[in-house]
């Protein structure tokens, strides 16, 4: 008679996200996933192929749950400052989950990069003025909202800076403004970057 399962696949992935949401993916191993189970690694390499095949499972959940429930909140009307509201909230309610997805190198892989890129383009597709947006453009676009928006994200989840909504909207509206009108130096600066 064949042992029945005790630990499903849905207590891993519980168990792997609270690693990664309190100590990072640096911390993300078997064993560490295990301990948090109270249990041997046993069951998790029976549910996974492999701790790369846990990752990917893991990230698919956190990569809906950022598109489902962290990112599309509407606070201004304006899609594009919604998504940079909704980026700095999460880095400053959940600073270990932000800080593993967004600024440790140990996730190993360019899939956090990926999701942002083409989740910034979707939404950027969203918006009639912007819809049109040649590559170059959407790019640079992309590159210079990123920039600030990850700037504001670190120093404000690090209390080094306490903006308020109102400084944030005029700050994220302006960056926009200026990357999406005619200012071509500010522009072919930021097109020279690659984050994806």
């Amino acid at each position: 008679m064949a042992r029945k399962k005790t630990i499903t696949r849905d207590q891993i992935l519980k168990a792997a996200y609270e690693v990664v949401a309190k100590e990072g993916f640096a911390r993300f191993t078997a064993r560490n996933i295990a301990a948090k189970m109270k249990c041997s690694t046993q069951p998790i390499y029976l549910e996974f192929k492999n701790m790369e095949d846990l990752k990917q499972a893991l990230l698919k959940e956190i990569f809906d749950y950022l598109s489902a429930e962290v990112l599309p909140k509407e606070h201004s009307g304006n899609k594009l400052v919604d998504l940079g509201f909704n980026y700095i909230e999460f880095a400053t309610k959940e600073k270990k989950l932000y800080k593993a997805l967004y600024l440790e190198e140990s996730l190993g892989d360019k899939s956090i990069q990926k999701f942002s890129f083409d989740y910034f383009v979707d939404l950027v597709q969203q918006i009639p003025e912007y819809k049109n947006l040649p590559e170059d453009k959407l790019s640079a676009l992309y590159a210079g909202f990123w920039i600030v928006v990850t700037g504001l994200a670190a120093l404000t989840a690090a209390n080094i800076m306490k903006p308020t909504n109102e400084e944030i909207k005029i700050l994220l509206t302006e960056t926009i403004k200026n990357l999406t009108t005619n200012n071509d130096d500010l522009k072919q600066a930021f097109s020279g970057f690659k984050f994806h």
